[in-house]
């Protein structure tokens, strides 16, 4: 029996990736004449028939923008990291002021979740939110990319990354608040969460922590790194491990607001004095930080610019104009917890 073409055929033909075949063949203006001609001409050169289902699905629009969220460990039923969900209330109403309609539902990590909702014809992009381990996922978003999906994230923005990404300057954010309590006159720092390339946001604060700490001539201390992940459990036990550990610490930073939450009570358990003895800061500001005892100082992320961003580049792509990825500014918080405000 004959094959049948497909687009992966052309592209392979063609020199260029499945989804600029895609947008070639319904004359994207992202794709340029040279390109277009020749892509079209392979196509009919292997007697190319488009799917029409999946034409209707690029041709024709749902109305709806999916959300998925990655399923975190939580301290409840929702299994939502909190400082998405101040998020999800930006999404919400930047995508009713477009006129879409908005599907919440978690990511499923199986082989095809992929394909459950542009190429189900559920909806027309994807927006995806969530820490999650980028080493997990990454295969996955190229796949979303070759297919030619409408999708964007936020996250770690970083060269050679499939798709649009937009997130907030995780670099500057741990280079401000370890700045901050070297200004306090902090000396001797910890720092409770990942520092790989696993998680490339916690990666990012750590490295903004380290360059702070060699301006100001302090030593890094890598034995005083401990890992977690963002949840209060982890930022608990990390922190039960730093004071087993023979590491001198006056300052804290927490890759997350969650982490120094639980770092915060383990060290107060242990008789610690914050921030007498230990000045503590977080990451996210998310609205439990203002009532912790003392209330946590943090790095703001921009939740309603960065929802509003997300929709207006994923409706962009669904349109067939160009997005670039972006980051939004972060902010210093100023709180007790570092015994200041």
């Amino acid at each position: 029996m004959k094959h049948k073409a497909t687009s992966f055929d052309i592209a392979y033909k063609a020199g260029v990736s499945q989804s600029t075949v895609s947008r070639a063949l319904r004359n994207s203006p992202l794709v340029n004449e040279e390109t277009r001609k020749k892509v079209q001409a392979i196509a009919k050169e292997l007697n190319y028939k488009v799917d029409k289902n999946a034409s209707n699905l690029r041709s024709q629009h749902t109305g709806t923008l999916a959300l998925l969220l990655f399923e975190d460990p939580t301290m409840d039923d929702s299994l939502i990291n909190p400082f998405f969900l101040s998020m999800l209330g930006s999404i919400t109403r930047a995508a009713a002021r477009k006129g879409y309609d908005l599907l919440v539902s978690f990511q499923q990590l199986s082989e095809d979740w992929h394909a459950d909702y542009e190429d189900a014809s559920k909806a027309d992009g994807i927006i995806l939110l969530g820490y999650g381990d980028y080493t997990d996922y990454e295969e996955k978003l190229i796949k979303l990319h070759e297919q030619g999906t409408h999708f964007v994230r936020y996250g770690a923005v970083a060269e050679g990354q499939p798709g649009v990404s937009f997130g907030c300057d995780n670099f500057h954010g741990g280079y401000l608040a370890t700045k901050h309590l070297i200004e306090l006159g902090r000396t001797k720092f910890a720092f409770l969460g990942g520092a790989d390339d696993s998680c490339p946001e916690f990666w990012s604060r750590y490295q903004g922590h380290c360059k702070a700490l060699e301006e100001a001539g302090l030593e890094i201390r890598k034995d005083c790194q401990v890992n977690a992940i963002s949840t209060e459990e982890s930022g608990f036990n990390a922190a039960k491990q730093l004071m087993e550990l023979d590491c001198e610490f006056d300052a804290v930073m927490g890759a997350s607001d969650m982490i120094a939450i639980g770092g915060m009570r383990a060290f107060q358990e242990h008789g610690l004095k914050i921030p007498e003895q230990v000045a503590v800061v977080g990451f996210d500001d998310i609205p439990i930080s203002h009532f912790t005892n003392p209330p946590l100082t943090t790095i703001q992320q921009n939740t309603k610019l960065a929802g509003e961003m997300l929709v207006e580049a994923l409706v962009n792509l669904i349109h067939d104009i160009e997005v670039k990825a972006s980051l939004t500014p972060a902010k210093l918080v100023v709180r007790k917890s570092c015994g200041c405000a």
